[in-house]
């Protein structure tokens, strides 16, 4: 697992983006693993002006996120479709038929995360996994427990989440209580991985991390198994 501490948000952010863009370049037509929230945000900023500036091109590239709220319609300003899509897909050469995200608005819940994973193997598996990390741990929607799924799967958010994902809604009470997200195996699965931690509210979790020690309880902490980590941090998160 390899550190890369950078002096703030902004360089992580740079850094961040350098890393896709060099996969992009050295394999056109890779598979990229995205993550929402606001720690990619200014990643995705530096990819599109990449792309703006005729540096990069997205033409062959796939993506699939990590997750999207559940139910949720994509057209809703809410969803993760929505926030990639504002963010990042609307702003470079993406194929919209290479685009791919959980279906919040599936009537078969179970069976939408069964067909994605599928397509993600189909795809011959990710190539560059981003994740972030929550305040408690949690990659994606892998909350803490005592036990954890493997696949792409329904989850239901812990309020520490529902809470820490409020300030995007009116309200509380507005924040879906469900999740179509990827499993630890779906995410271990990933050729290699890029973790984005930022500011003084990830600086225990990011330790935890750091310690070698792996558990449930704090889900980021599975990362220890895969042989291809690279944890990118700013100063806040590390010090605390």
């Amino acid at each position: 697992m390899r550190l890369i501490t950078c002096e703030n948000y902004d360089e992580m952010s740079k850094i961040a983006a350098y890393m896709v863009a060099g996969q992009i370049v050295l394999k056109p037509n890779c598979v990229l693993g995205f993550a929402t929230g606001s720690t990619p945000e200014g990643m995705y900023a530096e990819l599109a002006n990449m792309h703006k500036s005729s540096y990069l091109d997205f033409a062959e590239v796939k993506t699939f996120n990590l997750d999207e709220y559940y139910p949720i319609d994509r057209a809703n300003d809410q969803s993760y479709y929505y926030f990639m899509n504002h963010h990042l897909f609307s702003k470079v050469n993406l194929k919209p038929e290479n685009v791919n995200l959980p279906n919040g608005a599936a009537k078969d819940a179970a069976a939408e995360c069964v067909a994605y994973d599928k397509k993600i193997e189909d795809c011959g598996g990710i190539d560059l996994q981003i994740l972030g990390i929550g305040n408690n741990g949690h990659i994606a929607f892998n909350e803490p427990g005592e036990e954890l799924t493997a696949g792409t799967s329904m989850v239901t958010l812990t309020d520490d989440t529902i809470k820490a994902n409020s300030r995007f809604f009116a309200s509380e009470a507005d924040v879906p209580k469900h999740a179509l997200s990827s499993g630890m195996a779906t995410i271990m699965k990933a050729r290699q991985i890029i973790i984005m931690i930022s500011g003084k509210n990830k600086n225990t979790p990011l330790k935890k991390l750091l310690s070698g020690k792996i558990t449930c309880s704090v889900p980021a902490t599975m990362l220890n198994m895969h042989p291809n980590v690279t944890i990118i941090a700013d100063k806040d998160a590390i010090n605390g």
